[in-house]
């Protein structure tokens, strides 16, 4: 606590028992005497023992802790619960029942909430609330959302049950929260600007450039270069029965582990779920020094990496469709046509920011067949990407971090054009699979020395055992391992064979 190291950011409280307030590791406030100090692994535990957060390091803000255990298995099923419980809440859904949560890791009701107050010392209930309260607390304190709508994202319900909860638990009204100039704000901003913070180090110049290489003109937008350029995109989310079109504006801090982020007032109605999509894009709540426990004694270069998320799990899907057997800068190509041919228009501050990525109702479209075909797209990646587009518009396919893992691998490998290589990279971008182990990937077999093996995918699957259940990390740090060559391909050949090196 004393140096203040980010590294610990998320990953304990102190509970000041002098003053009844619980901090960050990096609060900066002067440290207080050791003997009124208390330790506490989670936010919950440190309400649940009496104290309130912080008001200037804010315990809202610190990054959520990615929960993972390979030994334990009381471990794994309660940090499961957990961490479903802390994606709901961030996600503004409606959080899982505990019997919902059991019958879903094969458990008891009662087993589960068992396991999980022996685990985290406080109840599942408990856990939940703290989780509501500190959520509505950043929504307050950052946004110009309304208080109702603050407590509907949060879960709470109404307006009436929020400013219960904060009187109850924090003696202190949801106005109280609000910054003196919140009404000017909303009147006069056209985005709401906001600080994501995340755990160092990292490893912010081969995230760029990844997502760099692959990006397209018209809804995706740089200024400058390396690693502290300006990420300009748009983004169309849906809401209710419609979808909202804007932007957002993406840059890292020079000197702190911030991410400073502008959102555009359109997306108001959905900004706490864009927040946490921003959130898994970048990898903002990974754990660098757990991921270099696992994978750090064979890729030390590896410290900071980042597994690239997407904003759009539908575009993620086309854009792998579009690459299959050509190299990214074909696939960018191909991607380009079809954002200027069937990309819907979007107003923004910029004019060379002008349009979003297709929706799954626009691909959709038989009438759209003729199209894809003069943009040099075959017809098999015709009707992969239609058949695609049918499912996630039906609502069968959910391309979501939140969606299953083992249904939608099985619902995407069902789909015509779609195998193994295309179905578990959707997944690790998409998903956010960690355990994603791409053993056809020529690249990859090219970068850890197995392409001359016999059996180069069994070499490959054998190799990988030792860096579970961080193996998406692994491969990401050995296909950097072939710069200054191009980096791989990320989009397959429709049955799962990467047929390029890169």
């Amino acid at each position: 606590m004393a140096d203040k190291d980010a590294a610990w950011d998320g990953l304990f409280f102190t509970g000041v028992t002098s003053t009844g307030i619980y901090c960050r590791p990096v609060c900066r406030v002067k440290l207080p005497r050791q003997a009124n100090c208390r330790f506490f692994e989670t936010a919950a535990l440190a309400e649940a023992h009496g104290f309130r957060p912080c008001l200037r390091c804010r315990p809202e803000l610190a990054p959520a802790r990615r929960f993972w255990s390979t030994t334990d298995a009381q471990a794994v099923l309660a940090e499961s619960a957990a961490q479903q419980l802390q994606s709901a809440i961030q996600q503004g859904l409606k959080p899982p029942s505990m019997t919902e949560l059991a019958t879903q890791l094969g458990v008891s009701d009662r087993h589960l909430r068992r396991l999980f107050l022996r685990h985290w010392q406080v109840s599942p209930l408990q856990y939940l609330q703290t989780q509501r309260l500190l959520h509505a607390k950043q929504w307050l304190q950052d946004s110009p959302l309304s208080v109702a709508h603050v407590a509907r994202v949060s879960g709470f319900g109404s307006a009436r049950r929020l400013y219960s909860a904060f009187a109850q638990h924090y003696q202190l009204s949801p106005a109280q929260l609000r910054p003196a100039n919140a009404s000017l704000r909303k009147a006069s901003e056209p985005c709401t600007e906001l600080e994501l913070h995340y755990r160092p180090p990292c490893q912010i110049a081969t995230l760029w450039q990844f997502l760099r290489d692959r990006s397209l003109g018209g809804m995706e937008s740089w200024e400058g270069q390396g690693p502290y350029a300006v990420l300009r995109r748009t983004l169309r989310w849906p809401h209710a029965s419609q979808a909202l079109s804007g932007w957002l504006e993406v840059r890292w801090d020079r000197t702190q582990p911030v991410v400073h982020l502008r959102v555009s007032a359109s997306l108001d109605p959905v900004l706490p779920q864009v927040v946490a999509q921003v959130r898994e894009w970048l990898d903002l709540d990974a754990e660098p020094a757990r991921i270099a426990q696992v994978i750090g004694r064979d890729f030390p270069e590896a410290l900071g990496q980042r597994l690239p998320g997407c904003l759009d799990g539908f575009e993620l899907a086309v854009r792998a469709i579009l690459g299959q057997q050509i190299s990214v800068k074909a696939a960018r190509t191909l991607g380009q046509r079809l954002v200027n041919t069937l990309g819907e228009p979007c107003t923004t501050p910029w004019p060379e920011l002008n349009r979003t990525f297709p929706s799954p109702t626009t691909l959709a479209r038989e009438e759209n067949t003729a199209h894809m075909g003069s943009l040099g797209l075959v017809r098999q990646r015709q009707k992969a990407i239609q058949a695609l587009a049918r499912e996630v518009e039906s609502g069968h396919l959910d391309l979501s971090p939140q969606a299953k893992l083992e249904p939608t691998l099985q619902a995407l490998l069902a789909l015509p054009g779609i195998g193994p290589w295309t179905a578990h990279y959707i997944a690790m971008r998409v998903l956010r699979w960690t355990e994603a182990w791409l053993v056809q990937d020529v690249a990859l077999q090219t970068a850890l020395g197995v392409r001359q093996h016999p059996r180069p995918t069994q070499a490959l699957e054998a190799l990988g055992q030792a860096w579970r259940p961080c193996r998406s990390y692994a491969l990401i740090a050995a296909w950097q391992r072939l710069a200054p060559q191009p980096e791989p391909s990320d989009h397959p050949e429709p049955h799962g064979h990467n047929a390029h090196t890169p």
